[in-house]
């Protein structure tokens, strides 16, 4: 099953210089936990909503933030990017997907063309909805004939 198949797509990017106000305001608006940093149009990272709340005031949604509180919104995302994230290609499998995330700790996997321009992106959230899927076009290493499987209670 090709990676294209349980990718989700279009992505949602932010540049180096975008402020982390920028950043709060596309996960507080869309249903999404990572962003995709690009350069001239390649992937060159990724911000997690977790790298974000990481880097902001706690108390800016409560009624006690300050000025100082407020300014944690305009560091730029070139202060908490993670750089060179793993990713894959469109001639990935889905398969190679469920591997880097048993190999690796991180939270999803950049999609990216021939031109490292990224065009879409998996969570595990993706692996899990397609589970199935995947499990289907995998090759067994074994295959069992239905007959030897199926037995009878009664010794037959």
């Amino acid at each position: 099953m090709n990676i294209t198949e349980v990718m989700s797509a279009p992505i949602k990017s932010v540049t180096l210089d975008d402020f982390l106000k920028d950043v709060k305001d596309i996960f507080d608006s869309n249903d999404i936990r990572h962003l995709i940093v690009v350069e001239e149009g390649e992937l060159i990272g990724i911000v997690s909503e977790r790298d974000l709340l990481k880097n902001i005031s706690p108390y800016l949604n409560s009624n006690v933030y300050t000025t100082r509180d407020l300014a944690t919104l305009n560091q730029r995302v070139i202060h908490i990017v993670t750089r060179k994230p793993k990713f894959l290609t469109l001639k990935h499998e889905a398969q190679d997907a469920v591997d880097l995330f048993n190999t690796v700790r991180i939270g999803c996997i950049p999609i990216v063309d021939e031109n490292n321009a990224p065009v879409g992106i998996v969570t595990r959230g993706d692996i899990i909805r397609n589970l199935h899927k995947i499990q289907m076009n995998r090759p067994t290493s074994t295959q069992v004939n239905s007959e030897e499987v199926v037995k009878t209670s009664d010794g037959d």
